[in-house]
C-alpha cells in the first residue's frame, strides 16, 4: 500500500511568501528573473541540491524552506519552459578559498561540529538546565551572515552612520529564529545590481529551525525608531537618485507587510503558480494557453465584470467576460467607470485568503545596507548565495593551510564618502554596460546617455588620478596600493573612461578620443591590462585622422599626413618599450610599425627588424578517427535529442548543440572501439608510437607553478591575505600580481633558468608534503 500525504487544510495554508515591491517605488525594475513553470516539491528541490546544481534564478534557491518560485516577471512566463542551470560565479575572496563541498551534508557536518563546541562551552547544558533548547539554535546561514557584520564592524564601524549603527544594535537584538529567517532570504538573493531578488518561502521548510514563526515574522515587521543621521548627503558623478524606499528614515521594519503593498489585482496575480492561477481562472470562466494569457484575461474580466452592481450589467460585459483571450483587447480596455464596480478588490482578497494567504518581504533599505557589509566584507562586488557558507565550511575542512601573514586592513575604504562613491560608481557603470553590451546593439541616444555619463564623470575622475597618484608617491608602501585602488572610485571610473572612448569612436569625435586615450595612457595606476589596445587604438587615430582634424601650420596636405604617420609610429614604438603593455599587443603593434615605415620611406638600415621574436610556425599533425553521430531523433540515456538541442542553442549544425561533446572509436582499446572522447582517441595514437600523454588542461603546468613560485605566492604583502584560509593571494589574477612582486619573481626565473627548479620542487614537498598543506 502507498501512502500519500493529505494536503492541509486550509487554515493551516498560510505561507510567508516574499512580495513584488509596487511599482511606486522603482526598486525592482524589470530586471527580476523568472520562476520555473510548475511547482517543485521540496524534496525534488534537496536532489538538485545535493546534485550540485549551482545556483539559478530558474531552479530557485538551494537553501532549506525556499520554494523554487520565483514572483515577477508572470507575464514573461511561459509553462512550457525547459530549467537549464547557469554558471556559478565567485568572487575573489572565495576563488581563494579551497574547494569545499556545500551541499546538505556538509552543512549537517557543521551543524554537528557547532554542538560539539557549545558542550565543550557548556552552552548546550544551560539551555537545558533553563529548560530554553529549541531546535536548530545553531545554524550556518545565521553564522555567515553574522560573520560578514562582526568581521566588518570590528575594525571598519567609521563607515556607518548613527542610524545605521543603530538598525545593527536592532540586528543583534532580533531572535535567533527572525534572524534565521531574515538570513536565509537574503542570503538567498543577493546580486549587485538586483538586491531585491524575490522569492516564496514554504513555511513548513522551517519548521525545523523556527518553533514559532509568527513570531519570528511579527519581529521582523516591528517598527523601529531611528536616530536622525549627522552624515552629509552627498552626489556623486553620472548617478541617478536612489531609488524610492532605499534609504534609511526616522524609523524602518525588517519586512513589509503584504496587507500594505498588495492592493491590485496585477500584484496579486503576479504571486500565483500556473496551477493555483488556472483554478482562478476557472472560477472566472475565462480561459488561455498560458499564464501571460490567462492574466490578461483575468484583468480584463475583472475591469468588465460588475459586482451587485445589477443596474449598470450590460449584455456586452457578460459576453465579454467569457470571451477567448486570444483577443487583441489589451488591459488598457478596462472600464473604469465610477458607476462600474469592477471584481479586482474580489480577486485580491480571494488570492490573499484563499491561495497565498499572508506574505511578507525583505524591506528595501536595510537590505541595501547589509548588501553593502557584504560588499565591505568581501572586497568585491559579486557574490552568490554560497559564498559566506564557503568560507564558514572551509573552517571545519580537514586541510592545513599555508602559513602566511593575515592582514585585512581597515584602510581599503578609507571614509564613508569613499565607499558611497564606489557603491554608485557601480551603479553607474552598470548602467552602462547595460546600454553598451546587455540589450543589443545601442542606438544613437544609448550612445549619448553613455556620453552625457562620460562628460559628467570625467572631471570627477582626474581629481581621483590626482589624489591616488599623490598617495602612491607618498602615503603607499611597496606593493600596498595596487590592490588597494581595485577599490577606489577612480577604478571603476577608468574603466567609465574607457568606454567612453569608446563610444566617442562610433559618434566619429575622433579628436575628443584620441585626448582621452592620452589621458588614459599617461597614467599608470589603473587597468594596466588595457594599456596595449590603447595604444593599438591611438596609433590608428593619429595615422588616419588626425592629418585632418589638426592645424597644418603650413604644411601641405601630404606632409601633414607624413606628419602624423611619424607620430603613429613613434606611439606604436612606446607601446612596444611599455613594460605594462601584454605580449598579445606586440604583433599589431609591430606590423604597423613596418607598414608606416613602408609608407614614410624609412632607410633600410633605420628600420626595425623584428625577427628575432617572429614566432616559428607551429608544425601541423593530423590523427584520423572515426567519429560517432548517433540519429538525431534518437534520445540519448532520457536526455534531449541533439536535434532538440540543436534547435534550442539555435546551432548551425543540426547534428550537435553547440556544447555537446564529440564521440570517438579508440582502437587501441580493450575490448577495441570503445567510445571515447577525441582527447583519449588522440592520446591512444600517440600510445602507439611510443609517446605517453596526459589531458590535464592545464593541471600540471598550474601545479608546477605552485610548486616553483610557493614562497612567493605566499610572501607578506598588505591586503591580499583576507583570511587564514585561503589558497592563494587575492591579487594572484589581476594585473597588480607581478608588479607587487617584481623582484621575488625575476630572482626565481633567474635561479629556474639556473637549473635550480628540480631542487625548489623537491624543498617545498619536503615542507609540504607531510602536512598535505
Amino acid at each position: 500500500m502507498v501512502l500519500e500525504t493529505r494536503s492541509p487544510a486550509k487554515h493551516n495554508q498560510m505561507r510567508g511568501r516574499l512580495i513584488q515591491h509596487p511599482k511606486s517605488t522603482n526598486f525592482d525594475g524589470d530586471k527580476l528573473e523568472q520562476r520555473p513553470p510548475k511547482r517543485l516539491k521540496k524534496a525534488e528541490i534537496e536532489d538538485e541540491l545535493l546534485r550540485g546544481l549551482a545556483f539559478d534564478p530558474e531552479v530557485q534557491p538551494s537553501l532549506p524552506g525556499v520554494r523554487a518560485r520565483n514572483i515577477p516577471n508572470s507575464d514573461a512566463e511561459s509553462d512550457n519552459e525547459a530549467l537549464q542551470p547557469t554558471k556559478e560565479r565567485q568572487t575573489d575572496l572565495e576563488f581563494a578559498l579551497p574547494p569545499v563541498k556545500t551541499d546538505k551534508e556538509a552543512i549537517d557536518e557543521y551543524e554537528a561540529f557547532r554542538v560539539a563546541e557549545e558542550v565543550e562551552d557548556g552552552g548546550i547544558i544551560g539551555r537545558l538546565g533553563q529548560r530554553k533548547w529549541i531546535k536548530g539554535k545553531s545554524s550556518i546561514y545565521v553564522d555567515a551572515f553574522n560573520l560578514a557584520l562582526e568581521t566588518v564592524l570590528e575594525e571598519e564601524t567609521h563607515l556607518f552612520d548613527e542610524a545605521e549603527m543603530t538598525l545593527f544594535g536592532c540586528w543583534r537584538a532580533l531572535s535567533y529564529e527572525a534572524q534565521y529567517l531574515y538570513a536565509i532570504q537574503s542570503l538567498s538573493g543577493y546580486t549587485t545590481t538586483d538586491p531585491g531578488k524575490l522569492m516564496v518561502v514554504d513555511i513548513p521548510g522551517y519548521h525545523g529551525d523556527i518553533a514559532d514563526l509568527e513570531t519570528a515574522i511579527t519581529d521582523l515587521q516591528e517598527s523601529r525608531p531611528l536616530p536622525e543621521s549627522t552624515a552629509e548627503q552627498q552626489d556623486n558623478p553620472g548617478e541617478l537618485a536612489p531609488p524610492e524606499g532605499t534609504t534609511l528614515g526616522s524609523s524602518f521594519t525588517f519586512a513589509d507587510r503584504s496587507e500594505e503593498h498588495i492592493t491590485t489585482l496585477e500584484e496579486a496575480s503576479s504571486l500565483l503558480l500556473l496551477d493555483e492561477l488556472k483554478g482562478l481562472a476557472k472560477e472566472a470562466k475565462v480561459t488561455g494557453k498560458n499564464k501571460t494569457e490567462l492574466l490578461k484575461a483575468l484583468r480584463r474580466a475583472s475591469g468588465k465584470q460588475t459586482g451587485l452592481g445589477w443596474a449598470s450589467l450590460r449584455r456586452s460585459d457578460t459576453a465579454d467576460t467569457t470571451a477567448s483571450t486570444g483577443s487583441t483587447m489589451e488591459d488598457e480596455s478596462r472600464d473604469s467607470s465610477p458607476h462600474r464596480e469592477n471584481r479586482d478588490a474580489h480577486f485580491v482578497r480571494k488570492i490573499m485568503s484563499d491561495t497565498t494567504g499572508s506574505c511578507i518581504r525583505l524591506s528595501a533599505a536595510p537590505l541595501k545596507l547589509f548588501e553593502r557589509v557584504h560588499l565591505v566584507f568581501y572586497r568585491s562586488t559579486e557574490w552568490t548565495e554560497k559564498s559566506l557558507t564557503t568560507i564558514i565550511l572551509a573552517r571545519i575542512s580537514r586541510r592545513n593551510f599555508p602559513e602566511y601573514v593575515v592582514s585585512r586592513s581597515a584602510d581599503i575604504f578609507s571614509s564613508r564618502s569613499s565607499l558611497l562613491e564606489f557603491e554608485a560608481a557601480v551603479r553607474t557603470q552598470y548602467r552602462i554596460d547595460t546600454i553598451l553590451e546587455f540589450n543589443g546593439n545601442p542606438n544613437r541616444d544609448g550612445l549619448q546617455q553613455v556620453l552625457d555619463i562620460f562628460e559628467e564623470v570625467q572631471p570627477r575622475w582626474r581629481v581621483l588620478l590626482r589624489e591616488e597618484q599623490r598617495k602612491e608617491d607618498s602615503i603607499y608602501e611597496t606593493g600596498e596600493g595596487a590592490y588597494l585602488r581595485r577599490l577606489s572610485p577612480a577604478w571603476v571610473y577608468t574603466r567609465i573612461m574607457h568606454k567612453g572612448a569608446y563610444v566617442l569612436g562610433k559618434l566619429k569625435h575622433h579628436a575628443e578620443e584620441h585626448a582621452i586615450l592620452t589621458e588614459l595612457l599617461q597614467q599608470r595606476l589603473f587597468h594596466a591590462s588595457r594599456r596595449g589596445a590603447w595604444y593599438q587604438r591611438k596609433a590608428l587615430l593619429e595615422e588616419h585622422y588626425k592629418a585632418s582634424l589638426e592645424p597644418s601650420e603650413g604644411r601641405d596636405d601630404e606632409a601633414q599626413k607624413k606628419h602624423w604617420k611619424r607620430i603613429a609610429l613613434r606611439t606604436c614604438e612606446s607601446g612596444l618599450q611599455d613594460q605594462e603593455v601584454h605580449l598579445i599587443y606586440h604583433y599589431d603593434l609591430q606590423k604597423r610599425i613596418l607598414k608606416l615605415e613602408k609608407q614614410l620611406k624609412v632607410p633600410k638600415r633605420l628600420q626595425h627588424d623584428f625577427s628575432h621574436v617572429k614566432l616559428a610556425k607551429p608544425v601541423e599533425r593530423v590523427v584520423y578517427g572515426t567519429q560517432v553521430v548517433r540519429d538525431p531523433d534518437t534520445p540519448n540515456n532520457g536526455r534531449r535529442s541533439s536535434s532538440a538541442q540543436g534547435r534550442r542553442n539555435s546551432s548551425p549544425h543540426p547534428l550537435r548543440g553547440r556544447s555537446t561533446k564529440t564521440i570517438w572509436l579508440d582502437p587501441a582499446s580493450s575490448p577495441p572501439n570503445q567510445e571515447c572522447s577525441v582527447e583519449a582517441m588522440c592520446l591512444s595514437h600517440y600510445r602507439a608510437l611510443g609517446y605517453k600523454g596526459f589531458h590535464a588542461e592545464g593541471g600540471i603546468l598550474r601545479t608546477l607553478f605552485a610548486y616553483l613560485f610557493y614562497d612567493v605566492l605566499f610572501a607578506y604583502l598588505p591586503n591580499v591575505f583576507q583570511t587564514p584560509y585561503q589558497t592563494c593571494p587575492l591579487d594572484l589574477h589581476t594585473d597588480a600580481f607581478y608588479p607587487s612582486r617584481l623582484s621575488e619573481i625575476n630572482t626565481r626565473c633567474a635561479e629556474i633558468a639556473n637549473g635550480e627548479a628540480g631542487a625548489i620542487v623537491r624543498r617545498v614537498w619536503e615542507e609540504q608534503a607531510e602536512r598535505r598543506t
